[in-house]
């Protein structure tokens, strides 16, 4: 019997399966990178439409807009970096806590005598406490002080105009200026008791942006007139090319920075309508910048002397003494920074990236602590090396500051043992005038805000000729001794 051969199963051809395994992998692949490819090309269209779309317009901003909450509304970002000008910070030389200097440092109690300043000096905050701080200060609660004060501690945007419509300025957004030079004039005269019940903020968005176009620009007058003076003036300002190119021209018109300036110029014009020197002129107490000779220390003296302007008569040397304000723009114009164009805003209110969108940090503070973003951008360093490097100009500027402190106290004591000793007075006009102008080179230093690093040889300059002063004051009443002997 012959056996059955069985034949064998039939099986898939290795190879066809394998290849159809492989085309599928092969789809699926494309099909995932089609996908990334699309959804990254969404994204990118999203955040173009992102950077394009700066805001969402949810109010109307009008030139009565005053309470920067409701420009928050239409700006979050900005108004929640501008609500951390609260924030309680300090750096070796600077910051905002409110110690009194004159505990600190006693001898301005004697070198700022008879003044408002040597009852209550204390250091400066942040925007946030702008206004109750001025209000709190007992330079305000214990003198008599003009409605003058309120100008660059308050947002005034709004008030100088409703008073200035009231003192009959014409209406209309084309005569805003004459509507805010007449409300100021009108707020200056005034007792700051009354003024500052008109005023509801501090710095606010209107003071700075048009409401329409959201454009910087200039709303206090005084900077508005201080600025057309300094055009006028023979002063360089190699930094500030728009009055260069204005003074090159016809002068048909007065320099008007809100028509004439660059941005990059108003990224540093906004903050100069505070951040200076300043003095009030006449009856009126008309806020005035003494930029009508130039910006450095010796013109604004000048300038001072030609008028006849005092701050205050110092009750030991019966001295005609200046009082320096916060003079960061006139110190700054010196500096190297401005030279090669940076502005205020490049250093205290850097760029930041926030999604898609590139904002101007409005939580203003010093660049010391920032300097990843305030410094590092320009100088390719670690922040150690840039912290060092600024810490030294203000530790060098900070003895050569207690040098001329020391000069202008023993002046002072001169003059008063002179007094003492039965010098007649018409004899000690000399070592007066000696004191006025080392403790005016003396203070235009300590009051400004930087400790020198704005412009570092600038402020060792005027510390050396107040350390100059001085000595040459003690000699002159030292002569004055032996020759009345």
């Amino acid at each position: 019997m012959g056996e059955t051969m069985t034949a064998p199963a039939p099986t898939a051809p290795a190879p066809r399966r394998r290849g159809l395994l492989g085309f599928a992998l092969v789809v699926a692949v494309l099909a995932a990178l089609t996908f990334g490819v699309l959804w990254l090309l969404g994204n990118i269209r999203d955040r173009k439409l992102e950077a394009k779309q700066q805001f969402v317009k949810v109010v109307e901003l009008t030139e009565d807009t005053e309470d920067p909450a409701i420009w928050g509304r239409n700006f979050p970002r900005q108004y929640d970096a501008y609500k951390r000008t609260v924030d309680i910070e300090r750096t070796r030389y600077g910051g905002s806590e409110a110690f009194q200097h004159l505990d600190k440092d006693p001898v301005w109690r004697e070198l700022f005598k008879g003044h408002p300043f040597g009852t209550d000096y204390r250091e400066e905050r942040g925007h946030a406490y702008m206004l109750v701080d001025q209000r709190q200060t007992e330079r305000v609660s214990k003198f008599k002080q003009p409605g003058a004060c309120l100008q660059c501690h308050a947002s005034v945007a709004v008030v100088n105009r409703r008073k200035g419509l009231e003192a009959g300025a014409p209406a209309g957004r084309e005569n805003l200026e004459a509507q805010l030079q007449k409300g100021f004039e009108v707020l200056c005269a005034m007792p700051y008791a009354e003024a500052t019940k008109l005023a509801q903020h501090p710095v606010s968005c209107v003071d700075c942006h048009d409401p329409v176009s959201l454009t910087l620009r200039v709303t206090r007058p005084a900077f508005l007139n201080g600025i057309r003076a300094l055009a006028t003036s023979s002063d360089p300002l190699p930094h500030l090319p728009s009055i260069e190119a204005w003074r090159q021209g016809p002068r048909a018109a007065p320099y008007d920075p809100n028509r004439d300036a660059s941005r990059q110029e108003m990224r540093s014009f906004i903050c100069a309508q505070c951040h200076v020197e300043y003095y009030f002129k006449g009856e009126g107490k008309l806020l005035t910048y003494p930029w009508h000779k130039g910006l450095k220390m010796e013109q604004i003296e000048a300038y001072y002397d030609e008028v006849g302007h005092k701050d205050w008569t110092h009750p030991t040397t019966g001295a005609h003494a200046l009082k320096a304000q916060h003079p960061e723009f006139e110190l700054w114009s010196k500096g190297i920074h401005a030279r090669n164009g940076v502005a205020c805003a490049d250093c205290h209110m850097p760029y930041k990236r926030e999604g898609a969108l590139k904002v101007s940090d409005h939580h203003i503070r010093s660049p010391m602590l920032n300097m990843a973003r305030a410094c590092l951008v320009c100088h390719h360093h670690g922040e150690t090396e840039m912290l060092s490097r600024v810490e030294t100009i203000q530790s060098r500027t900070d003895a050569l500051l207690t040098r001329a402190e020391s000069a202008v106290l023993q002046l002072i004591q001169a003059i008063d043992e002179a007094g003492k000793a039965g010098i007649a007075d018409d004899l000690l006009s000399g070592p007066r005038k000696l004191h006025r102008q080392a403790q005016w080179r003396l203070d235009f230093v300590a009051a400004e805000n930087s400790m020198g690093f704005h412009a570092a040889q600038e402020a060792a300059r005027i510390l050396a000729e107040a350390i100059d002063y001085g000595r040459l004051g003690i000699a002159e009443t030292l002569r004055v001794r032996l020759a009345a002997r």
